[in-house]
């Protein structure tokens, strides 16, 4: 048994564990990154197979922009500890754990938080630990805060909440990867989160290179299209090769 097992197993015994996903391939992850309005994209490769994946900045609002982050889900699973805050502070009833996820991930991946809404379940401290460990960035559906502080490290944060009051004593962690709800996406660890200023995305792990293949195709498309207009083509001509002449 590893130390994070160890410290887990003795410290955090009311707390459900999943084993840590395999990270995906860094090939796939830079191949997507070289897709531009990544999130668009493959939002809409996602609506074509079916799949309900997306969820628009304005709902998981960014803190940092003109950041982008692709990386393999890790993820947290909060609710509401029982109990009246000021007395759970009085006693240090203290059962926030996503630094074990954090000690546990890869370089690379990301940070899932299914949380509590309007108190923090993510603060300065544990934005500096997961920077430490090479995490790419979080998602948190809930409230974040010292945001100052993520931002001065140049650790991308989305949420859907700011707030100054601490989740220490009105928080508990219950699962470490395990499937979680982000914003009403249902989220497995080891799937793929692509988020950026416009929005985040959750592709399958199962699907990530069908997913990628068709998001490809759609960049090749586009350059053609932006290509042909330099070219001389006009709009008359886009509208056409789109549509279908009946459109004009």
């Amino acid at each position: 048994m590893g130390k994070i097992a160890e410290l887990a197993a003795d410290r955090f015994k009311w707390l459900k564990r999943g084993e840590s996903p395999d990270s995906i391939s860094s090939d796939l992850i830079a191949r997507f990154k070289k897709l531009s309005d990544l999130s668009s994209t493959v939002s809409d490769v996602l609506d074509g197979m079916g799949i309900a994946g997306t969820v628009p900045a304005s709902d998981l609002k960014p803190t940092l922009l003109n950041k982008q982050v692709v990386g393999t889900a890790v993820t947290v699973r909060n609710a509401a500890l029982p109990g009246a805050p000021l007395a759970n502070a009085q006693k240090q009833e203290w059962h926030m754990a996503e630094v074990l996820a954090i000690a546990a991930a890869s370089p690379g991946d990301v940070l899932l938080i299914e949380g509590v809404r309007h108190v923090s379940n993510m603060g300065g401290l544990m934005a500096t630990i997961a920077d430490h460990q090479q995490l790419a960035g979080a998602v948190v559906d809930g409230a974040v805060r010292d945001v100052e502080h993520s931002r001065t490290l140049g650790f991308p944060v989305w949420s859907t909440d700011i707030s100054p009051i601490t989740g220490k004593w009105r928080i508990i962690t219950r699962e470490l990867n395990g499937p979680v709800n982000i914003a009403g996406v249902s989220v497995s660890p080891g799937d793929l989160v692509i988020a950026d200023e416009t929005g985040v995305c959750f592709v399958p792990r199962a699907v990530v290179e069908q997913v990628l293949q068709k998001c490809e195709e759609i960049a090749l498309l586009e350059d053609r299209v932006v290509n042909d207009l330099k070219n001389g083509s006009t709009v008359e001509d886009f509208i056409e090769g789109v549509y279908g002449r009946e459109a004009l």
